[in-house]
């Protein structure tokens, strides 16, 4: 957690999906700063430098310095809404941070180890369940991301979060509910085949007679 991120933010008034547009036609994207418990802030963002900072996967698991009206906060990214059809952020959600006080984020998952895994070798293929998974802890204990091993894994084998080592201080809330879920598992390529086949097989058996048939 060495590395800083900061990202600067304007305070908004004008609420509504009219001053969202013009806001969002400006080059601007709404977003509202929330937590810690303080009122929320509405605020806007350069759209450019949030795009930019969103490719570095670090910046979704990573503590924000946002500077807003002569202060800085500490934030995490909270809610990103894009839009469904074009490369835009149309809204973000920013939730402060108390040092104090747990808070719960998914960071990503990074995958080591697959290609000298025994199944991989024998000719199975990886199928990836999870690609990250959301923990709590303090903000001094957010990691960057989780590492999963699969170097040991031989055919028909699986990790699921109980697998995982987590760094100390951090927990996974789905795991202490009794959610054990799975995040990988070596698949041999032929019951893959099979289920696909399988898949096909079904919706044929189940297809609805053409009119053409039915003469």
């Amino acid at each position: 957690m060495s590395v800083s991120y900061e990202i600067d933010a304007q305070p908004r008034d004008d609420k509504g999906k009219g001053a969202s547009r013009r806001l969002r036609r400006a080059g601007l994207v709404p977003g509202v700063i929330y937590g810690a418990r303080k009122d929320p802030e509405m605020i806007s963002l350069q759209h450019n430098e949030l795009l930019r900072r969103l490719g570095n996967e670090a910046f979704y698991s990573h503590i924000l310095d946002v500077h807003l009206g002569g202060e800085t906060q500490k934030v995490v990214l909270k809610d990103l809404q894009r839009h469904p059809s074009k490369p835009f952020v149309i809204h973000v959600d920013l939730q402060r941070v108390s040092f104090s006080e747990k808070l719960k984020v998914n960071v990503p998952l990074h995958f080591v180890g697959e290609e000298l895994a025994p199944g991989v070798k024998k000719g199975g293929i990886v199928a990836h369940a999870l690609t990250d998974v959301e923990v709590s802890c303090l903000p001094g204990n957010l990691p960057e991301f989780i590492e999963v091993d699969a170097s040991q894994l031989e055919l028909g084998d699986s990790l699921h979060l109980s697998d995982l080592i987590l760094p100390e201080g951090v927990e996974i809330p789905s795991l202490a509910a009794g959610n054990n879920d799975l995040i990988l598992s070596i698949q041999t390529q032929k019951a893959e085949t099979e289920e696909v086949e399988g898949e096909g097989e079904e919706e044929e058996e189940g297809a609805v007679p053409s009119p053409e048939s039915e003469d």
